[in-house]
């Protein structure tokens, strides 16, 4: 026989009706017990997941619920129902355990009670951790009291003033340091040797209710870390931090998501313009195109998103801070050097590389939580910034094979050629099409401006922090477009000397950026001697899009070494020298190669 026993979801409350039909029944055989139970108010605590509910061979089997009172102080385990079918099957204890674990995940400060008449209810409670009290020690609240009006016995409550009943009265006190806490060690599925291992290894750190960050994106990742947090007994605070890469919609679904499956808390945190002010205006000043190709699109938020966490942490004292990095990239090096440099004093927990989940396993395991979102792995994966997006696929695991068309998330829409025209005033984007905003709204209208044409895709193929090779598809019009025509500028504008440097420094800082050492000081540095070669940076480009390309045609700039005036013109008349002039110059510039070659030549002859 095949036993599912899950948390609940909306799509359950088609059987709330059959549910509590089945607890009038069961109250009625036995003499006791709460016979009345609202379907509209069992559909409530199923739609909140705080219910469990059992399958037996798809069927349905059984259920239980919780409810909070008196400020979430108290959590009461209610409604147990075994259908008759089912039951002297270990199923009542299976289903007793899993709402227990709800409670303890979901409010893990709060005292978890129950009443019973039942025997072996009263048996597994206490192998739970549950001790016998009176009913003084429980909740107070008239509401719950109420709710025992249907059952046959409440006379009997009412004539001893709610001291005593038939019914036990139970209490799990997580305060107090006798209660056996068994939770993880009653669900087969939590018994495999490896998760103990890493479970025990963090609770060698960490109490159960401590408080821990979780960096969540609302993917599989990062929702599996939640769920398997707050199993684990603490108090789970989820964020996200946007450099660009979400919009509105976006956010509030994701915000859904966490306080859904449970988080205590969810914050979306703004970071677009630190991004650009402290990465992306220093990635144009640099040009910087790792290996030539890729403009660090979404690799270069990492280590942003990063620095907000870490300071997120620490503003609501959080005692640890988690992320859903596997084992395999280069995140779970950016997110864990961040951490460790900006709050040493901080646990970081990542579950998933830890435990060495597959994508099949977390899968699973969120649906036999109860949590039913579809997690189906779609044909490629896209990571999307303000700054371009990265495409992975696999293609990504191969050599050879091109992305297909379909594989990039903007397709051209426009087959006619454009005009394009950026200004620059100190190395700054102030302008698109003599339209003036700020970089970051000018940056978003190049891409929408560009991405019609399907410009700015490629595919990189370079060393990871691991040391491994990577490759991935990327789109970043804008970006491609803004430093290819910023790079064009400083052709005509800089030195011979400043443009040889500043390849070698940018060369330097793209790389430490990907390699997640952006917190070095040399980073600021480099940065100095960038904004430096950007101060006489000031003028227009002139683009022309096409189809999957854009052509560079000129610039103008008050400050172009090539038309300055009574100097002179390449393959033109100069006015500054002589033809003697000329002559003594390639004369002493060539002594040195004079003096080698004649030694040489000696040398060969004697």
């Amino acid at each position: 026989m095949k036993i599912q026993v899950r948390v609940s979801y909306e799509d359950d409350t088609k059987y709330a009706s059959l549910i509590c039909k089945k607890i009038k029944e069961a109250a009625k055989s036995r003499g006791t017990g709460i016979a009345e139970k609202d379907p509209e108010y069992i559909k409530s605590k199923m739609i909140h997941g705080n219910a469990v509910i059992a399958f037996c061979d798809d069927k349905l089997a059984g259920f239980s619920y919780l409810d909070l009172f008196q400020d979430q102080e108290f959590v009461v385990n209610s409604g147990l129902i075994v259908f008759p079918e089912f039951r002297k099957k270990g199923l009542a204890k299976i289903i007793k355990i899993e709402i227990f674990k709800l409670s303890r995940e979901k409010f893990p400060k709060s005292k978890v009670f129950s009443i019973t008449t039942s025997n072996p209810v009263i048996k597994i409670n206490t192998e739970l951790g549950f001790k016998p009290v009176s009913f003084s020690e429980l909740t107070q609240s008239e509401k719950f009291w109420k709710g025992c009006r249907s059952c046959a016995n409440f006379d009997i409550l009412t004539r001893n003033k709610r001291k005593m009943c038939l019914c036990t009265g139970l209490l799990y006190n997580p305060n107090k340091q006798n209660n056996n806490n068994t939770t993880t060690n009653n669900n087969p599925k939590d018994k495999e040797t490896k998760n103990n291992v890493i479970s025990n290894k963090y609770k060698k750190y960490l109490s159960l209710g401590d408080k821990i960050v979780l960096a969540y994106s609302g993917g599989l990742d990062t929702s599996y870390c939640l769920k398997f947090l707050l199993q684990e007994g603490y108090e789970v605070h989820t964020v996200i931090i946007n450099t660009g890469g979400f919009q509105n919609d976006e956010l509030k679904k994701i915000e859904k998501r966490a306080l859904s499956i449970g988080s205590k808390s969810h914050r979306s945190i703004d970071s677009i313009e630190e991004y650009y002010q402290n990465c992306i205006k220093y990635l144009i000043f640099g040009n910087i195109l790792k290996n030539n190709t890729y403009p660090l699109s979404v690799s270069s938020e990492r280590i942003f998103q990063a620095i907000k966490i870490a300071n997120y942490a620490t503003s609501i004292q959080a005692k640890a801070i988690a992320h859903g990095s596997t084992g395999a990239g280069n995140d779970q090096i950016r997110f864990d050097i961040a951490f460790q440099i900006i709050c040493p004093e901080k646990i970081t927990l990542s579950p998933i590389r830890d435990m060495k989940i597959s994508r099949k396993k977390e899968i699973e395991y969120l649906k036999n939580k109860g949590i039913s979102i579809c997690w189906d792995r779609v044909k490629y994966s896209i990571n999307k910034g303000i700054w371009g997006t990265s495409i992975g696929g696999e293609e990504t695991l191969t050599s050879s094979n091109d992305f297909p068309e379909e594989s990039y998330p903007t397709k051209l829409s426009c087959n006619k050629s454009e005009n394009l025209e950026l200004e620059f005033e100190k190395g700054e984007l102030v302008s698109v099409n003599k339209e003036k905003s700020n970089a970051i709204n000018n940056i978003i209208k190049i891409e929408k401006i560009a991405s019609k044409f399907a410009i700015g895709r490629g595919i990189h193929i370079g060393d990871t922090i691991l040391g491994i090779k990577g490759r991935v598809a990327f789109e970043a019009s804008a970006a491609i477009i803004i430093i290819k025509a910023h790079h064009l500028l400083e052709k005509h504008i800089l030195t011979k000397w400043q443009l040889y440097w500043k390849d070698q420094l940018s060369n330097w800082y793209g790389m430490l950026l990907h390699e997640a050492q952006y917190l070095d000081p040399v980073m600021r540095d480099i940065e100095k001697f960038l904004k430096s070669t950007q101060e006489r940076l000031t003028g227009t480009v002139n683009i022309i899009l096409y189809p999957y390309r854009f052509h560079l045609v000129g610039i103008k700039s008050k400050f172009d070494l090539m038309t300055s005036p009574n100097i002179a013109q390449y393959g033109e008349m100069n006015h500054a020298w002589t033809a003697e002039d000329v002559k003594g110059f390639t004369k002493i510039l060539s002594n040195q190669m004079k003096m080698y070659h004649n030694l040489n030549n000696k040398k060969k002859n004697d």
